[in-house]
């Protein structure tokens, strides 16, 4: 798997999220879409991402292109720790 294909199925995760918690985003998207996602001031990404969906989708299959315009560093769910030392 290269990078990516990695970012790729980590944004497609995050997406996933977004669109649960923000459920009016995901009914403005048409069904049956292809949804590419893209991350602004990335070119080298959003172009190996377009390319692949423009692969991929199926023949007159809608495609629509979402572009992440921020993202914040994800927390960790973890609220304490105990480090022990042999």
């Amino acid at each position: 798997m290269n990078i990516y294909e990695k970012r790729n199925t980590i944004l497609g995760m995050e997406f996933d999220r977004y669109i649960r918690e923000h459920p009016e985003f995901g009914e403005s998207i048409p069904q049956n879409a292809h949804v590419v996602l893209l991350i602004e001031g990335d070119k080298e990404f959003n172009e190996w991402s377009t390319k692949l969906a423009i692969k991929q989708a199926e023949k007159n299959q809608p495609i629509v292109y979402v572009t992440i315009k921020k993202m914040v560093s994800p927390q960790s769910c973890i609220k304490e720790l105990e480090l022990i030392t042999g």
